[in-house]
């Protein structure tokens, strides 16, 4: 096991714990095997972006609480990495800077996040085409758009070229009452 999965797995664990979630009630609130969200809280098992984003939507919290702020934290999918910068918790909730990169041809899709969360994408090279699904926006290097991420976006390289991006995704803070379904 590796010392990231570790610190992620333990975080699951904690932050499960801490709203009374049974090992069954989240893995089928965040849609994924009761056996995968078990190695994973083990550290057995390193969990893909799109099911990290799955468990934290599921207990109410950032990517960033589960990685446990971790600079510098990779999580991948199939052409796909992003890496935690910085994050930030302030009085109106968690800013998290991440580093996007897409591979040539990548397309990758994002479940929606909790009510209120806006995303903030700055492409630093290539060309993609982010933000909600069906209405998505063209970026140049350069150029940012931002939405609100309550709904499934993508993130897709345009051209035959790799994209990297900047991500600054903020999220209000939820309510405390983020218990069992």
């Amino acid at each position: 096991m590796d010392d990231v999965s570790a610190v992620v797995g333990a975080r699951v664990r904690a932050e499960r714990q801490a709203r009374g979630f049974s090992l069954a009630a989240l893995s089928s609130a965040a849609g994924i095997g009761k056996g995968s969200l078990s190695e994973i809280e083990n550290g057995a098992r390193s969990p893909t972006l799109g099911t990290l984003y799955a468990v934290a939507g599921a207990l109410g919290l950032p990517l960033a609480t589960l990685l446990d702020g971790r600079r510098g934290t990779r999580v991948a999918a199939e052409g796909i990495v992003v890496s935690l910068l910085d994050v930030t918790e302030g009085e109106h909730g968690t800013v998290e800077i991440y580093r996007l990169q897409l591979g040539v041809g990548a397309r990758h899709r994002s479940a929606a996040h909790g009510r209120d969360v806006v995303e903030h994408l700055l492409v630093t090279s290539g060309r993609a085409a982010v933000g909600r699904a069906g209405d998505e926006v063209e970026l140049a290097a350069g150029a940012s758009t931002d939405w609100i991420s309550d709904v499934p976006h993508t993130y897709t390289a345009l051209d035959d070229a790799p994209v990297d991006a900047v991500l600054v995704i903020r999220s209000p803070h939820q309510a405390e009452s983020t218990k069992k379904p």
